[in-house]
């Protein structure tokens, strides 16, 4: 939720906004991916969950990445190419995270009834 509304602030031009809505949102992210790694360290039959992990990961480098190429240490009152592309890569992996957790359940509507 916090990276989207950074998204939607960043298009507003509200960049001080984004800014802070991804800082809130990275010891979110990072606990996610440490109970996700604990989770499949518990049972390492799943690569489903071992995938989830690392898209944690990679979505806690791009929101750590956007963070300090937007820092006000920078200076800049406009939005860094280097902040905007590591947002974009950040929704996308969230994406391709909610694609992978339901996969499962979609491949379960696609199976024929047993009659």
């Amino acid at each position: 939720m916090l990276v989207l509304l950074a998204a939607l602030a960043d298009g507003h031009g509200d960049h001080a906004l984004a800014f802070d809505a991804l800082l809130a949102a990275i010891p979110f992210t990072a606990v996610a991916a440490l109970v996700g790694f604990g989770t499949y360290l518990e049972d390492r039959g799943q690569a489903r969950g071992g995938l989830q992990a690392l898209l944690w990961a990679l979505a806690l480098a791009l929101l750590v990445t956007s963070c300090a190429a937007r820092s006000p240490a920078t200076h800049t009152h406009t939005l860094p190419p280097l902040g905007a592309s590591a947002l974009a890569a950040c929704i996308g992996v969230l994406a391709l995270k909610v694609l992978v957790g339901v996969l499962p359940y979609a491949r379960l509507a696609l199976r024929p009834a047993k009659p």
